[in-house]
């Protein structure tokens, strides 16, 4: 009897628990207050990290992207799209056109190595942290 009861209050407290449960666009930063994600997609994975992410999904008006760049390389146009600013923060696992929910940081303070070789990217830059997946 007791262990019936058990696992019926477990069942009951899974099911109740989980109903509390919806998907936001909204996490929570460590002073506890609201941050938007954005969704955003890996566009260009140029040499030494020179990324360029385009912003999927979130309100491209509070952020400093370009709305419109063509990647010098090979003539093609681009829009909604900035420079990753912490390349050294960046999941070695995200490959070009995967795409992932991230949070912009103000500032990044991981400090690391990277290349210098050149691939071009818009001038509009931004720290972010990807949030994992579940």
């Amino acid at each position: 009897m007791g262990k019936s009861m058990f696992l019926f209050m477990m069942i009951f407290s899974a099911l109740v628990s989980s109903k509390n449960c919806t998907h936001s666009n909204k996490t929570r930063n460590v002073q506890n207050t609201p941050v938007q994600t954005f969704k955003g997609r890996l566009e260009i994975a140029g040499i030494c990290m020179n990324y360029t992410i385009k912003l999927l999904q979130g309100d491209a008006g509070s952020l400093k992207i370009a709305k419109e760049w063509t990647d010098e390389s090979n003539g093609k146009k681009y829009t909604n799209v900035f420079r990753l600013g912490n390349p050294c923060s960046f999941p070695a696992s995200l490959k070009e056109g995967d795409e992932f929910y991230f949070t912009v940081l103000n500032k990044d303070t991981t400090e690391c190595y990277v290349c210098m070789a050149y691939y071009p990217t818009p001038k509009e830059q931004l720290s972010i942290q990807v949030i994992p997946r579940k």
